[in-house]
Protein backbone atom coordinates (compact mmCIF):
# COMPACT_ATOMS: atom_id res chain seq x y z
CA UNK A 1 0.00 0.00 0.00
CA UNK A 2 1.46 3.23 -0.98
CA UNK A 3 0.59 6.23 1.78
CA UNK A 4 0.97 10.22 1.41
CA UNK A 5 1.68 12.28 4.12
CA UNK A 6 0.85 16.16 3.26
CA UNK A 7 2.98 18.25 4.97
CA UNK A 8 2.19 22.11 4.12
CA UNK A 9 0.91 25.25 5.56
CA UNK A 10 -2.98 25.85 5.86
CA UNK A 11 -4.03 29.16 4.58
CA UNK A 12 -4.57 29.63 8.82
CA UNK A 13 -8.15 31.12 9.94
CA UNK A 14 -9.23 30.55 6.49
CA UNK A 15 -11.45 27.54 5.82
CA UNK A 16 -12.41 28.00 2.27
CA UNK A 17 -9.07 28.75 1.18
CA UNK A 18 -7.41 25.51 3.00
CA UNK A 19 -9.93 23.51 2.25
CA UNK A 20 -8.89 23.97 -1.37
CA UNK A 21 -5.56 23.35 -0.53
CA UNK A 22 -6.68 19.39 0.90
CA UNK A 23 -8.60 18.94 -2.62
CA UNK A 24 -5.40 19.88 -4.64
CA UNK A 25 -3.20 17.99 -1.77
CA UNK A 26 -5.12 14.63 -2.47
CA UNK A 27 -4.93 15.53 -6.19
CA UNK A 28 -1.58 15.83 -5.96
CA UNK A 29 -0.92 12.47 -4.02
CA UNK A 30 -3.12 10.54 -5.92
CA UNK A 31 -0.89 11.56 -9.03
CA UNK A 32 1.82 10.01 -7.15
CA UNK A 33 -0.02 7.09 -6.59
CA UNK A 34 -1.23 7.16 -3.12
CA UNK A 35 -3.81 5.27 -1.74
CA UNK A 36 -4.01 6.55 1.43
CA UNK A 37 -3.72 10.32 2.33
CA UNK A 38 -3.31 12.01 6.07
CA UNK A 39 -2.70 15.61 6.97
CA UNK A 40 -1.99 17.28 10.14
CA UNK A 41 -3.70 17.99 13.14
CA UNK A 42 -6.85 20.52 13.03
CA UNK A 43 -5.66 21.56 9.37
CA UNK A 44 -8.65 23.08 8.46
CA UNK A 45 -8.38 26.06 9.37
CA UNK A 46 -5.23 24.96 11.07
CA UNK A 47 -4.13 25.07 14.80
CA UNK A 48 -4.72 27.54 17.71
CA UNK A 49 -1.13 28.72 17.40
CA UNK A 50 -1.49 31.85 19.94
CA UNK A 51 -2.94 29.37 22.51
CA UNK A 52 0.27 28.41 24.10
CA UNK A 53 2.16 31.58 23.67
CA UNK A 54 -0.29 34.52 24.28
CA UNK A 55 -2.19 35.06 28.18
CA UNK A 56 -4.77 33.03 26.58
CA UNK A 57 -6.21 32.81 30.37
CA UNK A 58 -6.93 35.90 31.06
CA UNK A 59 -10.27 36.69 31.87
CA UNK A 60 -12.91 38.37 29.30
CA UNK A 61 -9.80 39.86 27.46
CA UNK A 62 -10.88 41.01 23.73
CA UNK A 63 -8.35 39.95 22.20
CA UNK A 64 -8.80 36.53 23.52
CA UNK A 65 -12.02 36.48 22.76
CA UNK A 66 -12.08 38.34 19.54
CA UNK A 67 -9.34 35.25 18.48
CA UNK A 68 -11.74 32.67 19.58
CA UNK A 69 -14.52 34.20 17.79
CA UNK A 70 -12.98 34.64 14.40
CA UNK A 71 -11.43 30.41 15.00
CA UNK A 72 -15.31 29.41 15.93
CA UNK A 73 -16.82 31.48 12.35
CA UNK A 74 -14.23 29.75 10.45
CA UNK A 75 -14.43 26.25 12.30
CA UNK A 76 -16.15 23.48 9.81
CA UNK A 77 -19.43 21.94 9.83
CA UNK A 78 -18.18 18.01 8.41
CA UNK A 79 -21.79 17.74 6.98
CA UNK A 80 -21.53 20.80 5.63
CA UNK A 81 -21.71 22.22 1.84
CA UNK A 82 -18.04 23.65 1.86
CA UNK A 83 -16.66 20.05 3.03
CA UNK A 84 -18.21 18.78 0.68
CA UNK A 85 -15.45 19.30 -1.42
CA UNK A 86 -12.97 17.42 0.36
CA UNK A 87 -15.43 14.74 0.30
CA UNK A 88 -15.83 14.65 -3.17
CA UNK A 89 -12.14 15.08 -3.97
CA UNK A 90 -11.43 11.79 -2.40
CA UNK A 91 -14.03 9.77 -4.37
CA UNK A 92 -12.72 11.49 -7.46
CA UNK A 93 -9.29 10.08 -6.86
CA UNK A 94 -10.04 6.63 -5.26
CA UNK A 95 -8.09 7.75 -1.83
CA UNK A 96 -8.50 7.28 1.73
CA UNK A 97 -7.97 10.55 3.82
CA UNK A 98 -7.30 11.40 7.09
CA UNK A 99 -8.10 14.95 7.21
CA UNK A 100 -7.73 17.17 10.82
CA UNK A 101 -10.51 19.89 10.88
CA UNK A 102 -11.51 22.18 14.07
CA UNK A 103 -15.44 21.16 13.96
CA UNK A 104 -17.75 23.35 14.82
CA UNK A 105 -19.90 21.80 17.79
CA UNK A 106 -24.06 21.96 17.23
CA UNK A 107 -24.11 23.89 20.40
CA UNK A 108 -22.68 26.32 17.78
CA UNK A 109 -20.13 27.85 20.79
CA UNK A 110 -17.78 25.34 20.92
CA UNK A 111 -15.07 23.64 18.80
CA UNK A 112 -13.75 20.15 18.73
CA UNK A 113 -10.32 18.83 17.60
CA UNK A 114 -11.70 16.58 15.01
CA UNK A 115 -9.67 13.64 12.42
CA UNK A 116 -12.54 13.07 9.66
CA UNK A 117 -11.66 9.98 8.39
CA UNK A 118 -13.08 9.99 4.60
CA UNK A 119 -13.77 6.83 2.37
CA UNK A 120 -13.52 6.94 -1.36
CA UNK A 121 -17.04 5.36 -1.78
CA UNK A 122 -18.88 5.66 1.34
CA UNK A 123 -18.10 9.21 2.13
CA UNK A 124 -17.45 9.90 5.60
CA UNK A 125 -16.59 6.90 7.79
CA UNK A 126 -15.74 8.55 11.29
CA UNK A 127 -14.89 11.57 12.64
CA UNK A 128 -12.39 11.23 16.06
CA UNK A 129 -12.88 13.98 18.35
CA UNK A 130 -9.89 14.50 20.75
CA UNK A 131 -10.26 12.88 23.87
CA UNK A 132 -8.28 15.17 25.94
CA UNK A 133 -6.60 18.65 24.53
CA UNK A 134 -3.22 19.46 25.72
CA UNK A 135 -2.37 22.77 27.91
CA UNK A 136 -3.77 25.62 26.41
CA UNK A 137 -5.36 23.78 24.11
CA UNK A 138 -8.15 23.47 26.79
CA UNK A 139 -9.05 26.65 26.79
CA UNK A 140 -9.96 26.59 23.10
CA UNK A 141 -11.56 22.74 22.34
CA UNK A 142 -13.89 21.10 23.85
CA UNK A 143 -13.72 17.57 25.04
CA UNK A 144 -13.82 14.95 22.50
CA UNK A 145 -15.64 11.25 23.21
CA UNK A 146 -15.22 7.39 22.19
CA UNK A 147 -17.26 7.16 19.18
CA UNK A 148 -14.19 8.07 16.82
CA UNK A 149 -12.04 5.03 18.41
CA UNK A 150 -12.75 2.78 15.27
CA UNK A 151 -10.51 0.99 13.02
CA UNK A 152 -11.75 1.36 8.70
CA UNK A 153 -10.95 -1.38 6.29
CA UNK A 154 -9.51 -0.29 3.49
CA UNK A 155 -8.55 -2.73 1.01
CA UNK A 156 -8.24 -5.01 3.11
CA UNK A 157 -6.20 -3.00 5.58
CA UNK A 158 -7.15 -1.61 8.99
CA UNK A 159 -7.07 2.20 9.74
CA UNK A 160 -6.97 4.20 12.37
CA UNK A 161 -5.89 7.96 13.56
CA UNK A 162 -5.38 9.86 16.22
CA UNK A 163 -4.36 14.02 17.44
CA UNK A 164 -0.97 14.60 18.42
CA UNK A 165 -0.76 14.14 22.71
CA UNK A 166 -3.46 11.37 22.42
CA UNK A 167 -1.45 9.44 20.80
CA UNK A 168 0.23 9.02 24.03
CA UNK A 169 -2.48 7.46 25.09
CA UNK A 170 -2.16 3.62 26.42
CA UNK A 171 -5.16 2.70 26.55
CA UNK A 172 -6.73 4.68 23.64
CA UNK A 173 -3.89 2.90 21.55
CA UNK A 174 -5.05 -0.40 22.86
CA UNK A 175 -8.68 0.31 21.50
CA UNK A 176 -7.03 0.83 18.41
CA UNK A 177 -4.87 -2.12 18.46
CA UNK A 178 -7.75 -4.31 19.44
CA UNK A 179 -9.85 -2.81 16.57
CA UNK A 180 -6.87 -4.46 14.19
CA UNK A 181 -5.01 -1.70 13.13
CA UNK A 182 -2.31 -2.12 11.19
CA UNK A 183 -1.71 1.51 9.31
CA UNK A 184 -1.80 4.29 12.15
CA UNK A 185 -2.19 8.10 11.27
CA UNK A 186 -0.48 10.24 14.30
CA UNK A 187 -1.80 13.75 13.55
CA UNK A 188 0.39 16.74 14.97
CA UNK A 189 0.53 20.23 14.86
CA UNK A 190 3.67 19.86 13.70
CA UNK A 191 7.30 19.53 15.36
CA UNK A 192 9.86 16.68 15.00
CA UNK A 193 10.71 17.31 18.67
CA UNK A 194 6.81 16.09 18.87
CA UNK A 195 6.30 13.88 16.01
CA UNK A 196 9.78 11.54 16.79
CA UNK A 197 9.87 9.55 19.56
CA UNK A 198 5.86 8.78 19.12
CA UNK A 199 6.00 7.52 15.83
CA UNK A 200 8.74 5.06 16.62
CA UNK A 201 7.25 3.97 19.75
CA UNK A 202 3.46 3.37 18.54
CA UNK A 203 4.90 2.19 15.44
CA UNK A 204 7.04 -0.67 17.19
CA UNK A 205 4.52 -1.07 20.22
CA UNK A 206 1.16 -2.07 18.35
CA UNK A 207 3.65 -3.84 15.29
CA UNK A 208 1.93 -1.31 13.07
CA UNK A 209 2.74 1.25 10.28
CA UNK A 210 3.03 4.99 11.58
CA UNK A 211 1.91 8.20 9.76
CA UNK A 212 3.64 10.70 11.59
CA UNK A 213 2.22 14.02 9.93
CA UNK A 214 2.69 17.78 10.85
CA UNK A 215 1.88 21.04 9.38
CA UNK A 216 4.23 24.31 9.18
CA UNK A 217 3.60 27.66 10.59
CA UNK A 218 5.12 30.87 10.50
CA UNK A 219 4.68 34.61 10.95
CA UNK A 220 3.91 35.03 7.19
CA UNK A 221 0.45 32.74 7.79
CA UNK A 222 -0.74 35.60 10.34
CA UNK A 223 -3.66 37.68 8.72
CA UNK A 224 -2.47 41.42 9.56
CA UNK A 225 -5.77 41.69 11.29
CA UNK A 226 -5.83 38.86 13.87
CA UNK A 227 -6.15 39.89 17.22
CA UNK A 228 -3.43 38.54 18.46
CA UNK A 229 -0.69 39.10 15.84
CA UNK A 230 1.51 41.06 17.70
CA UNK A 231 1.65 39.06 20.73
CA UNK A 232 2.35 35.86 18.84
CA UNK A 233 5.49 37.69 16.60
CA UNK A 234 6.88 39.12 19.84
CA UNK A 235 6.88 35.33 21.12
CA UNK A 236 8.88 34.29 17.57
CA UNK A 237 8.48 34.02 13.52
CA UNK A 238 8.71 30.45 13.76
CA UNK A 239 6.26 28.05 15.50
CA UNK A 240 6.00 24.74 13.89
CA UNK A 241 8.69 22.83 11.50
CA UNK A 242 6.56 19.87 10.38
CA UNK A 243 8.42 17.10 11.87
CA UNK A 244 6.19 14.36 8.84
CA UNK A 245 7.96 11.10 9.03
CA UNK A 246 7.18 7.65 8.85
CA UNK A 247 7.82 4.32 10.67
CA UNK A 248 7.43 0.51 10.22
CA UNK A 249 6.40 -1.78 13.20
CA UNK A 250 9.85 -2.57 13.75
CA UNK A 251 9.95 1.43 14.97
CA UNK A 252 12.26 2.05 12.28
CA UNK A 253 11.98 5.28 10.14
CA UNK A 254 11.40 4.45 6.36
CA UNK A 255 11.00 8.39 5.52
CA UNK A 256 11.19 11.23 6.88
CA UNK A 257 11.34 13.34 9.03
CA UNK A 258 10.89 16.71 7.08
CA UNK A 259 11.78 19.89 8.60
CA UNK A 260 10.38 23.09 6.97
CA UNK A 261 9.57 21.76 4.07
CA UNK A 262 6.39 22.16 2.01
CA UNK A 263 6.44 18.08 0.61
CA UNK A 264 4.01 15.18 0.28
CA UNK A 265 5.87 12.26 2.19
CA UNK A 266 5.61 9.19 0.27
CA UNK A 267 5.90 5.37 1.10
CA UNK A 268 5.44 2.21 0.13
CA UNK A 269 4.18 -0.07 2.70
CA UNK A 270 4.63 -3.57 3.10
CA UNK A 271 1.87 -4.97 4.70
CA UNK A 272 3.17 -8.03 5.65
CA UNK A 273 5.33 -6.67 7.65
CA UNK A 274 2.88 -6.20 10.26
CA UNK A 275 2.28 -9.69 10.73
CA UNK A 276 6.15 -10.78 10.35
CA UNK A 277 6.59 -8.43 13.38
CA UNK A 278 3.52 -9.79 15.25
CA UNK A 279 5.45 -13.14 15.56
CA UNK A 280 6.87 -12.70 18.99
CA UNK A 281 4.10 -9.40 19.83
CA UNK A 282 0.92 -8.77 19.30
CA UNK A 283 -0.26 -6.34 21.58
CA UNK A 284 -4.27 -7.03 21.06
CA UNK A 285 -3.46 -11.22 20.29
CA UNK A 286 -1.36 -13.66 21.75
CA UNK A 287 0.28 -11.28 23.89
CA UNK A 288 -2.32 -9.89 25.66
CA UNK A 289 -3.90 -11.89 28.35
CA UNK A 290 -7.53 -10.78 28.05
CA UNK A 291 -8.14 -12.99 31.29
CA UNK A 292 -6.45 -10.81 33.26
CA UNK A 293 -6.57 -7.16 31.78
CA UNK A 294 -9.59 -5.62 29.58
CA UNK A 295 -10.49 -2.61 28.48
CA UNK A 296 -13.97 -0.97 28.06
CA UNK A 297 -14.88 1.57 25.40
CA UNK A 298 -17.47 3.51 25.55
CA UNK A 299 -18.27 4.51 22.05
CA UNK A 300 -20.97 6.96 22.23
CA UNK A 301 -21.45 10.47 20.88
CA UNK A 302 -21.92 12.91 23.20
CA UNK A 303 -22.62 16.22 21.42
Amino acid sequence: MRVAAVQTSPAWMDRSATIEIVADRIAEAAGAGAEVVAFPETFVPGYPVWADITNASAWEHPDQQAAYSWYLDQAVDPHGSEFETVVRAVAEHGVFAYVGIAERSTSTGSIFCSLVAIDPEHGIVGIHRKLKPTFGERLVWADGDGAGLTVHRFRGVGLSGLNCWENWMPLARAALYAGGAEVHVAAWPGSVGLTGDNTRFVAREGRVFVIGVGACYHADLIPPDFPLRSQMLAHSDRFYNGGTMIAGPDGEVIAGPLRWDDDILVADLDLGEVRRQRQNFDPAGHYSRPDVLQLSVDRTRRL
